[in-house]
């Protein structure tokens, strides 16, 4: 699914390059996310297989036509035509990743057990920019197996603080030492 929604994003964010909007398109991606992330009957009314293309880009015209940009208007046009309205929230990711990249904005991505705090994010932001001395953005991911803790990915760089880490890392020690003790 990534593959297709990144080359759609790719496709996008080049057209708005050429209409020299893709910081107002992004701004429609990001109205997007929020909408659909903030209601779980709206996502279920996106994914149901039994509705058809046409209901489903009626409502999304109602919710979004007058607010977003006609390229992003003929996006969601598209990935209902194409039956690929599944992917809409993931172009939208793709594509503000990618328009982040174009602004040379760096993304961090930090995994914790529960979601963070906006005191929390901030925080973690005002650090990782004195640590990369670039522009930065939070990406929370919400991984329950890593127990507490966190694990920061800035570029290609990781650091990882969680309990779930602490262990395997325990693990690995007992694991090589007790080896070790018995030869």
């Amino acid at each position: 699914m990534n593959r297709a929604a990144l080359r759609y994003a790719k496709a996008i964010i080049n057209l708005a390059k050429d209409q020299k909007n893709t910081a107002e398109v992004n701004d429609d991606m990001l109205l997007i996310a929020q909408t659909i992330s903030e209601n779980e009957d709206l996502k279920t009314f996106l994914n149901n297989p039994v509705l058809k293309a046409d209901v489903k880009l009626k409502v999304l015209n109602s919710l979004f036509s007058t607010k977003v940009n006609t390229i992003t208007q003929g996006v969601i046009k598209i990935l209902v035509t194409n039956k690929r309205l599944m992917l809409l929230p993931f172009v939208v990711k793709q594509y503000t990743l990618l328009f982040d990249k174009l602004q040379g904005v760096e993304v961090a991505k930090v995994t914790t057990a529960i979601a963070i705090t906006d005191d929390l994010k901030s925080k973690v932001l005002t650090k990782v920019k004195e640590l990369t001395n670039k522009d930065v953005t939070i990406e929370n991911i919400v991984d329950e197996s890593i127990i507490g803790g966190f694990i920061l990915q800035v570029g290609d760089k990781q650091f990882d603080a969680s309990i779930k880490g602490k262990l395997n890392s325990l693990r690995r020690n007992f694991e090589t030492n007790h080896y070790e003790a018995k030869i």
